[in-house]
């Protein structure tokens, strides 16, 4: 009896192990189709925030009249390896990002036997709906939070003597970390499912607690954004949608036990 047991213990490792083969598969990949189109990618998706043409900055002219002429920042690479180390992570991330539903899918396929039949019932689909979120929530990242970071640390002078010189490390550091954490903040509704399915949750705890949630927010908006006003707000009023969405959820899900 001990034997089986060891046995189906080894199996477990087994199968976690080609799992996490294939992850790594899949996210190599995708990492080394980015690397062939490093540059394209460098100048059109991330160098391209620091243009007024970008495509966010367009739609922030057009309806909110707030129209930008230039962005006086500079790029440089400041370590001999500074470029190459950066076009590697860039490929790896790119690779981690675009492998996420797949990645998430092998965890969960690995998780999901051992959970009870209830339990598997709540989370019908949640591949889907995880997947969708994250990449709702960098998109957001992107387009909204930061191309606004860029655009007022990039205008932001102490003295018109002092230019705006970034490194590659502190540019690609601020907007891979904005984005990311956009995406994670969009699994709330997700969360909120979840937790209220398994009575962890409930609408009336989060309604009760909405004041303490709104101020959360605004300090978070303040932390992930440029210190001014407008982009806080731009930031926060999603998020703050995104916490009302959750209490509906959270309703809902009451309503149909």
């Amino acid at each position: 009896m001990e034997e089986d047991k060891q046995m189906t213990f080894l199996n477990h490792l087994e199968e976690l192990r080609w799992r996490l083969v294939r992850i790594s598969i899949s996210i190599i990949l995708f990492a080394i189709v980015i690397w062939f189109f490093q540059e394209w990618i460098m100048e059109k998706i991330f160098l391209s925030m620091k243009n007024p043409d970008f495509i966010s900055f367009k739609i922030i002219c057009r309806y909110l009249n707030i129209c930008l002429e230039t962005i006086p920042v500079k790029m440089q690479s400041m370590t001999v390896s500074g470029q190459f180390s950066y076009a590697l992570m860039m490929s790896i991330i790119g690779g981690i990002i675009i492998a996420f539903p797949f990645i998430f899918y092998q965890i969960w396929a690995f998780v999901k036997p051992g959970l009870k039949y209830t339990e598997k019932s709540v989370t019908k689909g949640i591949v889907f709906y995880i997947s969708s979120l994250f990449f709702l929530g960098i998109s957001f990242g992107y387009f909204v939070v930061a191309p606004l970071t860029v655009q007022f640390f990039g205008s932001y002078k102490i003295s018109t003597k002092i230019d705006n010189i970034f490194t590659i490390n502190s540019y690609m550091s601020t907007i891979l970390s904005t984005v990311f954490f956009s995406g994670i903040l969009f699994l709330l509704p997700i969360i909120s499912y979840l937790f209220t399915k398994l009575g962890i949750l409930s609408s009336r705890f989060l309604k009760k607690y909405r004041k303490h949630a709104i101020i959360c927010i605004l300090i978070l908006a303040a932390i992930i954004t440029p210190p001014d006003l407008i982009s806080q707000i731009i930031v926060g009023i999603p998020i703050a949608l995104l916490y009302e969405s959750s209490i509906l959820i959270a309703k809902r899900v009451e309503k149909n036990k």
